[in-house]
């Protein structure tokens, strides 16, 4: 039974990834609506001839990765119920310890060094064809460091995370998921708090904005929307990428306005200023504490249906899964599948609250700056710098963008533009 399940499970992964390759590749369609040929959104009118091919190729290969990777979780977790695995890094380190926090801190460590392995290919290939179309400029020795402290980062946090959980399995089979997340709300709030100043610098060197003259208009600028900031911070990107970026990040007195480099290196002194104008949209519209109620609301929701799940799979397939009770540790793969499932499910949802936000702060940028030149300009950079679709398919519209399309936010630009021309 168990083997049947393994290849129902593999064919299932196989004609999932068949069926989104000929989505990405032969059904979907990327040309612009009629209307909009010839307008500002047109990336015929921005791009030359190898961009925009260079951009279809890059775009449909990139997101039949994201499409391939996250369900490839799912089927590692399920195999590593499925043949034994889990059971076996459960005796390793029952074997290795008396301890009981050292076993499943060991027990942790084999799940996460074969989780690694088995997601490397398709990370190194996403981290290839990213060189390959000049996206990154990163080495593969600083990109093989990144992963690594990723590996580090989430290992230390399900640490934490892992024991405190199964303890409350065990002293409450029936709401360990309630006390497991009111204990999550201080945990998520001290993670964002310490995000800016300890785990980002992991990553990049952050310092205060080189361009003081430039630091002087976007202070201005934030002065204008109210906002008490005192240093506008920039990072050095460009020995990794040749993409733009710039980004809020955390929150109270450790909520910071980062600039990219390839940003500075790429874009006007205007064009600036308006991404700034649009990342302090966010601060002052307090998107970033909605961000945090509603990951934590859905969290809730998870928790609470990743419990139903696991109770439901164990009645129907404990003996498969091997695992004889939701409170032993073998269930953890069964516990991050379910939750990477769930997650993925409401990533639509969670897409298109973004998105709303992300058009508040494009319309708060322009009424701001009011120049919407320089606006329909710095966006027409980002599609080049990423070689980005301007137009994505629908189901990676809805389930990978956080962000307008870049059809949405310059054709909103150039309806903002013809009605100020006409006041």
């Amino acid at each position: 039974m168990a083997r049947k399940m393994g290849v129902y499970a593999v064919l299932g992964y196989v004609l999932y990834g068949l069926f989104f390759y000929w989505y990405l590749f032969h059904f979907a369609d990327t040309k612009l609506p009629f209307e909009y040929e010839g307008s500002k959104a047109d990336p015929t009118t921005f791009l030359n001839g190898r961009e925009l091919m260079l951009s279809e190729e890059y775009s449909k290969i990139r997101n039949l990765l994201f499409f391939l990777s996250t369900p490839l979780e799912w089927l590692f977790y399920f195999l590593i119920l499925l043949f034994g695995f889990s059971k076996a890094f459960k005796r390793w380190a029952e074997n290795s310890s008396k301890c009981k926090l050292m076993q499943t801190a060991i027990y942790l460590i084999w799940l996460s060094v074969f989780a690694f392995l088995a997601t490397f290919p398709l990370s190194y290939i996403s981290y290839s064809l990213s060189k390959t179309y000049n996206i990154s400029t990163q080495s593969f020795a600083s990109w093989m460091k990144d992963e690594l402290i990723d590996f580090w980062i989430n290992y230390g946090t399900w640490l934490i995370i892992v024991p405190v959980l199964y303890w409350l399995m065990k002293k409450s089979q029936k709401r360990w998921w309630l006390y497991g997340w009111l204990l999550s709300i201080p945990f998520t709030l001290f993670m964002m708090f310490l995000q800016p100043v300890v785990i980002d610098p992991l990553y990049n060197d952050f310092y205060p904005l080189k361009n003081k003259e430039l630091e002087t208009k976007i202070l201005e600028l934030a002065d204008k929307a109210q906002i008490p900031a005192q240093h506008v911070f920039e990072v050095n990107m460009a020995d990794k990428t040749n993409a733009l970026n710039a980004y809020v990040t955390g929150i109270g007195s450790n909520a910071r306005i980062v600039l990219w480099d390839t940003t500075l290196n790429k874009l006007t002194s205007d064009q600036i200023l308006f991404i700034m104008a649009h990342e302090m949209a966010h601060y002052v519209e307090k998107h970033i504490y909605f961000g945090i109620a509603g990951y934590l609301l859905i969290s809730l929701f998870g928790l609470y249906l990743t419990y139903r799940m696991m109770n439901w799979a164990l009645r129907r397939w404990g003996k498969e899964l091997k695992i004889a009770s939701v409170k032993d540790i073998r269930s953890l793969p069964l516990f991050f599948m379910i939750l990477s499932m769930l997650l993925f499910a409401a990533s639509p949802f969670t897409n298109l609250t973004s998105r709303y936000q992300e058009t508040r702060a494009d319309r708060y940028a322009i009424r701001m700056t009011n120049d919407s030149e320089a606006a329909i300009t710095s966006f027409q950079e980002l599609t080049r710098s990423g070689l980005s679709q301007v137009n994505p398919p629908l189901l990676v519209k809805v389930f990978r963008y956080s962000h307008p399309s870049m059809l949405d936010r310059i054709s909103m630009l150039e309806e903002y533009e013809i009605e100020h021309r006409n006041k």
